[in-house]
């Protein structure tokens, strides 16, 4: 990847300096679904708000256009009988309102309702008990009832990612929600950090860090940030790639000679070889049915990308 970005910023620098360059953008950005998201009646008592949230996460995904909805008075609720010719008017194919009631336990209740404007007809609603701490997850379950309903496939709103920052010589192994909002590190280390996965629990992250001036495979709790070593042989360990069951990591070893694939239970124990090629194998990844492992190997001359049974066999 770095040799062809390099070949290609070479190639965009020896353009004569006067060239025109276009650019077309198509696919969903170019047919993005209008959604009207009237602020949420009581959002003020728990800013940044409900609505200012589910607006952004909907634009992200590059599916929703999400339209400008000015202070209405009185403001709608769920509850509220929808004028579809006025929202219609707006140029709104769906809409979204709710409201926010604070409970006599100090929590708060929040209602919202989808309506579809073009078919004039709602399309179904739901309400949630949450704490203040609470309002970005519960705005990203709003985002990702939203993004269902409309698209037909499940939002990852509500979900995590991981990365890695390098802060000066420090680096850090991030987690935070889908936003980029509420990180935390899990790890912090002098030495670089590579190669985070996500088990498919979402509760544990496997990686390779450097921190013992080796590349060694971890995996860590997030709840409970604390690692064990999973794979730590003679020479390079590194790509670890997660079984569907979360039970088995497939991770790349030098162990032997060149880095060859290897099958290994999520605690570090039966270690199995599964491929023995004259070349590099490496970035394996499962099927999502965890039938077939997938990898990058220089056998052939070159890198490709090859299929091979999970439990061993012919590529």
């Amino acid at each position: 990847m770095r040799r062809l970005l390099a070949v290609l910023l070479l190639s965009l620098a020896a353009w004569p300096v006067l060239a025109q360059l276009s650019i077309e953008i198509t696919g969903a950005g170019a047919n993005r679904i209008p959604v009207a998201i009237a602020p949420f009646a009581g959002e003020a008592a728990l800013p940044p708000g409900i609505t200012a949230i589910v607006r952004a996460d909907l634009e992200r995904s590059g599916l929703f256009r999400a339209l400008e909805v000015p202070p209405l008075v009185p403001q709608p609720t769920e509850a509220s009988n929808v004028n579809y010719a006025e929202w219609k008017s707006r140029l709104a194919d769906a809409l979204v309102l709710g409201s926010v009631a604070v409970r006599t336990d100090g929590r708060f209740e929040v209602r919202f309702r989808l309506y579809d404007v073009v078919k004039q007809a709602p399309v179904g609603g739901v309400a949630y008990t949450m704490s203040r701490e609470q309002l970005r997850a519960t705005a990203h379950r709003i985002a990702d009832y939203v993004y269902e309903k409309l698209t037909g496939e499940k939002g990852v709103f509500s979900t995590k990612i991981a990365y890695v920052v390098k802060r000066g010589a420090r680096y850090e192994l991030q987690v935070a929600d889908a936003d980029g909002a509420n990180e935390q590190a899990m790890l912090v280390s002098n030495e670089p950090i590579i190669s985070p996965a996500w088990a498919p629990n979402g509760k544990r992250i496997a990686y390779v860090s450097l921190q013992n001036k080796k590349p060694i495979v971890y995996v860590q709790d997030v709840e409970v940030p604390k690692q064990h070593v999973v794979a730590n042989f003679k020479g390079s360990n590194s790509a670890p790639a997660w079984a569907p069951d979360g039970s088995r990591l497939a991770v790349s070893l030098s162990r032997d000679g060149n880095s060859q694939l290897y099958l290994i239970n999520a605690d570090g124990s039966n270690l199995r070889r599964l491929t023995s090629s004259g070349g590099i194998d490496t970035e394996p990844n499962f099927s999502p049915d965890g039938q077939w492992l997938y990898f990058t190997s220089d056998r052939g001359g070159s890198p490709q990308i090859y299929r091979m049974p999970a439990a061993g066999g012919e590529a």
